[in-house]
């Protein structure tokens, strides 16, 4: 039916409980949250993190993520590098969790929500289960990007107990986890709601 949405019945859905509730209550009645139809400024905000990511995931990928120091001689690895290093060793499974992770996915977020900013300004009422869908996908895999932050981090405390091998963190560690933090932070100011306000100014 056409105009028949929560926006057009003057009604809010709660961010925290989704309780759907008027929205001049601007309290929600069941958790107490703010209650708001939109995210104000939500696009704008979006790309503003994004760009920030986008400027991180470079040092996250070109500079060391952890040091191998042995017997005095240090040897610093990239993300890509460690994982050549752990297809050299045939550790494959591994190397292909770590970049899947490391790199596959933070990529495809910043893509994913890149995108779904740009069809939200230019209009682009088509497949909006589809945008939601995809939208949903990415804010839930957004945290497993964390993954080679916490192998570096295993692996610095548990060879540290050898005393011949010692592997510190690089600074691309915290660019990267730095990425990670701020996609998380982009996929939460991204409104979703506003891709079926365009349906329904199309339907209308």
């Amino acid at each position: 039916m056409p105009g028949d949405t929560a926006a057009s019945r003057h009604l809010a859905s709660c961010h925290l409980c989704l309780k759907l509730a008027d929205a001049s209550a601007h309290r929600c009645p069941r958790c107490g949250e703010a209650l708001h139809q939109r995210k104000s400024g939500s696009l704008q905000r979006t790309l503003a993190l994004l760009v920030t990511a986008v400027v991180l995931y470079i040092p996250a990928n070109v500079l060391p993520i952890m040091i191998t120091d042995q017997l005095g001689s240090a040897e610093p690895s990239t993300i890509l590098g460690g994982v050549v290093l752990l297809i050299d060793m045939g550790s494959v499974p591994i190397a292909a969790v770590i970049f899947i992770a490391s790199v596959m996915v933070p990529l495809g977020k910043l893509l994913a929500l890149f995108y779904l900013c740009w069809s939200v300004s230019r209009g682009r009422p088509s497949n909006p289960r589809q945008r939601t869908v995809m939208y949903r996908a990415t804010e839930l895999i957004g945290k497993w990007s964390m993954v080679d932050v916490f192998v570096v981090s295993i692996l610095v405390a548990l060879v540290h107990l050898t005393g011949l091998l010692v592997i510190l963190p690089g600074s691309a560690a915290v660019a990267f986890a730095g990425v990670v933090i701020v996609t998380i932070l982009a996929a939460e100011s991204f409104d979703p709601r506003v891709i079926w306000d365009q349906q329904e100014e199309t339907d209308e």
